[in-house]
């Protein structure tokens, strides 16, 4: 987790750039792709670049700095506001405002989360509230939202270490927090502790927002280390990326119960499992699922899903650059977008749809310690 000293936003203005993209256009092609980054508040905390999801050809268009450590963001669902957690030692959120046609954000307000290195954050569908997990403190933050989209102060703070005896080891670290399609539950990942816990959801609360369901506590291999979550189409199936063991675990769920049906190696580059794994998605078509992997092998492997069972099986293994952490599927499925930290990229591979194998188009953007992508509706 990187931590920075202090937190510090400087002026935030609300500019924009003109595009003069001249790629072929078709209705819902051109798509803004946000993108969060490390950043001491002197380079780019998110930018946005106007991205062709029918020939892979992008643009830049703006950014904006002063934000420290907007490690990873959620869009509303109106597309009018953006949110990031900043990735520090103190723990904040911060809302923007963003304004489509000029393609500019114009900074709303910060919250403390009252946990360390907040390094995931969701948005429920009506817009109500956010949830951070916040992996150096262990717990979960839930900030209700005002209609003008600014943060509003903590309501909930969740920690998972409760007890002295909890605290002594293992330590929890909060990765990933995800609604459930219908929105009436919600699964945090405890990377320290490898567990996922759910939280059911109460409609319409103003201040206790999620309670935990101790008894669906699902319990991974130990030495798992689970970190981010994927949910099949169909809703029957699960999927956890597992940073620490480097492998994919496999659950089918019924109300937020999980259980396990298979672990997979996810670095299948050789015949032992590698840590560092990092990122999960399904394509829409529920067909293939992809994993992202760190460290040792950087890549993305692939997998089939067999409809049947929910099972996974290899389908290939694609290099990246250096340090491959979020990735995003363009909503026509055409094009895989790898967010490479330390080699300041972003790469776009083209999908197969028949085997879902990536190929490198060779089109790069160049761009300061990405870690997070975002789609937004032109």
């Amino acid at each position: 987790m990187k931590k920075t000293i202090s937190f510090l936003f400087s002026a935030l203005a609300f500019f924009a750039c003109t595009s003069t993209a001249s790629a072929p256009d078709a209705k819902g092609a051109r798509l803004y792709l946000l993108v969060g980054a490390y950043s001491d508040g002197t380079t780019s905390g998110i930018s946005v670049y106007d991205f062709n999801t029918l020939t892979g050809d992008f643009e830049y268009l703006n950014d904006i700095k002063g934000v420290i450590n907007p490690s990873y963001l959620v869009v509303s669902p109106d597309e009018q506001f953006i949110y990031s957690v900043n990735e520090t030692s103190d723990g904040a959120v911060s809302a923007f405002r963003f304004d489509k046609p000029s393609a500019a954000f114009r900074f709303l307000n910060t919250q403390p989360t009252l946990g360390a290195d907040p390094c995931f954050i969701h948005i429920n569908k009506e817009k109500t509230f956010i949830v951070t997990a916040n992996y150096s403190g262990g717990s979960l933050s839930v900030f209700p939202l005002n209609e003008d989209g600014t943060i509003k102060p903590i309501a909930q703070s969740i920690r998972m270490n409760v007890a002295a005896e909890e605290v002594k080891s293992p330590v929890s670290h909060i990765h990933t927090v995800a609604f459930s399609p219908d929105e009436t539950w919600l699964l945090a990942t405890d990377l320290g502790k490898d567990k996922i816990y759910k939280f059911n959801i109460q409609p319409g609360a103003s201040e206790t927002f999620l309670i935990q369901d101790k008894a669906k506590t699902t319990d991974l291999e130990p030495g798992s280390g689970p970190r981010h979550l994927a949910f099949h189409p169909n809703g029957k199936y699960i999927y956890s990326i597992n940073e620490l063991a480097g492998t994919v675990a496999a659950f089918e769920q019924v109300n937020g119960q999980l259980s396990a049906i298979q672990y997979i190696a996810s670095d299948t580059t050789s015949g032992t499992r590698k840590k560092g794994s990092a990122d999960i998605h399904i394509s829409a078509d529920g067909k293939f699922l992809y994993a992202s992997n760190r460290l040792k092998a950087d890549g993305i492997a692939i997998f089939s899903i067999n409809p049947e069972n929910g099972k996974l099986t290899s389908a290939g293994y694609q290099k990246t650059g250096i340090h491959p952490r979020n990735f995003i599927l363009s909503p026509n499925g055409k094009f895989l977008l790898c967010a490479n930290r330390d080699s300041n990229n972003i790469q776009v591979f083209a999908v197969n749809p028949e085997t879902g194998l990536l190929q490198d188009t060779g089109k790069i953007i160049q761009t300061n310690k990405p870690v997070c992508l975002k789609w937004v509706g032109k």
